[in-house]
């Protein structure tokens, strides 16, 4: 059972989760341990509330595929437990981060003395550059 919140947890049987072989360096280890993990969660199948599913499918992440199918290869430790652990977290995060809503930006004017203070500051600044220029005799 993967916890999300307090009132929304998925069941183990909804989660598939393989064995694979890790790419990359690892020497003789990296040839004969299965330590990454391939999960796959898929959206539509799952006991997940529809505010988590039309968020998670409206969500542009290359993680999802066009079916609604989340991967997630984990390859990051060389233990498999590690990676199973990493996988899950990582799948734990991505649905949290579609529960958090978005303030809404209001949209805002400086004041009128903020404005006054900008043109003062370029004055100054353009008197400063003009007394840079050649002195007349």
């Amino acid at each position: 059972m993967l916890a999300i919140s307090t009132n929304v947890s998925i069941p183990d049987h909804e989660i598939e989760i393989n064995a694979i072989r890790a790419q990359g360096a690892g020497g003789q280890n990296v040839n004969k341990v299965s330590t990454a993990i391939h999960l796959r969660f898929n959206i539509h199948a799952s006991s997940l509330p529809d505010f988590y599913k039309q968020r998670l499918l409206a969500l542009n992440d290359q993680r999802i595929t066009a079916e609604g199918v989340i991967v997630i290869k984990a390859q990051q430790f060389r233990s498999q437990e590690k990676n199973r652990e990493n996988a899950l977290k990582r799948l734990r995060e991505l649905i949290r981060s579609v529960a958090v809503f978005r303030k809404k930006r209001i949209a805002t004017r400086p004041s009128r003395s903020a404005r006054k203070k900008c043109v003062n500051r370029k004055k100054c600044r353009s008197k400063i550059k003009t007394l840079r220029g050649k002195v007349d005799q």
